[in-house]
């Protein structure tokens, strides 16, 4: 379960920005994207934003990647980025939820924020009957696959990667609806090479969820954790191929 409860104090009255982008969104364009909103944030002359969108594949480089972890650098393009976290992946069939909140509307808690992204996932998964759980020792959202009598077998299926900035929240988790799971092969995903630890997805957990269901059931579980939503268009200034 989350290492923190989610904090009350991180519920919100005003509806946080709500948008999903078609087609496949260029990384830098994103990030670019995020360092000006949320410095429009921090002046008071934006909203609150929560962004879902699809990367086409590619490898991103957290504030504390290991080069030894990248594994094929010659398998997709390869991005530096400020996100705390090492290697991971990004594609198609991966909801990336980017997460731009003023924290200090909300209590200024960056322990209680990362626990409840923890929860928001873990709630999205209950929705589909998957126990997401967290581990101590280890970043992200896991599903434990062991069976009796067999070795310990846990999988990831959500992974979180943030940056805060004067209080206000960039970057965020991504969710494995429907990758190809073989993609996690040209990195270390993580930092996190000990045997027994993988990654999964709702498909390859024998759930055959749409990337529609899968917004639904995060959207619900972010109302929960966060407050309310409201339907905003996509950024329009983001290179994007459908």
């Amino acid at each position: 379960m989350p290492r923190t409860s989610p904090d009350k104090n991180l519920l919100a009255s005003d509806p946080v920005g709500w948008a999903v982008s078609s087609g496949y969104v260029d990384y830098d364009a994103a990030v670019a994207f995020m360092e000006a909103r949320v410095a429009a944030i921090r002046a008071g002359e934006a909203e609150e934003l929560v962004w879902l969108l699809e990367h086409p594949p590619l490898y991103t480089a957290g504030t504390s990647a290991k080069p030894d972890d990248l594994l094929n650098a010659d398998e997709f393009p390869v991005y530096r980025s400020s996100r705390g976290g090492q290697f991971t992946y990004h594609g198609p069939g991966q909801r990336v939820a980017y997460v731009m909140l003023d924290l200090t509307k909300r209590g200024r808690d960056v322990r209680a924020f990362v626990g409840a992204l923890e929860a928001w996932i873990i709630a999205a998964l209950a929705a589909f009957n998957v126990r997401g759980e967290t581990r101590e020792d280890r970043v992200g959202v896991w599903v434990d696959r062991t069976e009796p009598g067999q070795p310990p077998l846990e999988d990831k299926i959500a992974a979180i990667g943030v940056r805060i900035r004067h209080w206000v929240s960039f970057h965020g988790i991504s969710f494995n609806v429907e990758p190809d799971l073989t993609h996690f092969g040209g990195i270390v995903p993580c930092g996190i090479a000990t045997p027994g630890y993988g990654v999964t997805s709702l498909v390859d957990l024998g759930l055959p969820v749409t990337m529609d269901e899968a917004d639904a059931a995060l959207r619900a579980a972010f109302e929960e954790t966060f407050g309310p939503t409201r339907n905003v268009a996509p950024p329009d200034d983001v290179s994007a191929r459908a």
